[in-house]
Order: structure tokens, then sequence, then C-alpha cells
């Protein structure tokens, strides 16, 4: 049987790739694995702040009074539809996190990824390595 594994990447405002998370099973959701790296908390240490797709809702569980650490946009219930003006703060989200879908593209580009079947701790070092290579290439 084949497994995939799953990374969480962190991205500058254009594109460039900053850091990326251990490998793990594929099976585990991107929410979980960012609150095993207490990746919240690891932003508001460093004053950082992410913009994230709707995957990450309820991520940042702060108290109201704090800043966020991750800005997410809004989900749509069936039985509440978004407002106009959540559609509009959605689609400035979307226009923000642009750039960064194109870094994880750069780095979806490496071909080894999509043969690696191989355990989490050993494509951790693959993945890392790749992301130094990728920042180089786009450096160029």
């Amino acid at each position: 049987k084949c497994h995939g594994l799953l990374v969480v990447a962190l991205t500058d405002e254009n594109g460039r790739l900053l850091w990326i998370s251990a490998a793990r099973p594929g099976r585990t959701s991107e929410i979980t694995a960012c609150r095993h790296d207490k990746l919240t908390a690891r932003l508001r240490e460093a004053g950082l702040g992410a913009i994230a797709d709707l995957g990450f809702v309820g991520l940042d569980d702060s108290t109201p009074d704090a800043d966020p650490a991750v800005i997410t946009g809004y989900k749509a219930a069936k039985n509440r539809p978004l407002t106009r003006a959540q559609k509009l703060s959605n689609r400035a989200l979307a226009a923000v996190r642009a750039p960064a879908e194109h870094g994880f593209a750069h780095l979806k580009n490496w071909r080894v990824l999509t043969k690696v079947r191989t355990a989490p701790s050993w494509a951790t070092a693959l993945v890392r390595a790749l992301l130094v290579l990728t920042n180089r290439e786009a450096a160029r």
C-alpha cells in the first residue's frame, strides 16, 4: 500500500517558504498537526500572524481581546449562508493568500515528492532539504 504524507508550511507575503513542519502520515489533519507543533504559541512568541485557509478554522482559540495569531475566512453552514461582508472578507483573504499558494506550488514541483512512500521520519529530512533547494532556486 502507498501512504501519503502531510507537511505544514509557512511562507512570507511574497511566497518564499520559511518553515516546514515534520512530515506526518497523510491521515493526520492539518489542524491537528498545527496543534501538535504548538504553532499558534510560536507565532505569538515571535510576534507574527498567519493567514490560513478554511481548514484551519478554530485553530486560534485565544481570548477575544488578544490579537489573532491565525486569521481564517468564514464558513457557510446549511442553515446560515454567508453575508455579503463575509464573502468580501473571504475574497480579500484569498487574494492575500495567493502568493503563499505559489510558494507551496514551487515545493511541489520536485518530482521526488510524488514518489516518496516512506516513514515520515525519513521524509522530514528530505522535505527540509527540498525547502533549502526551493528557496535557492527561487532566489535565482
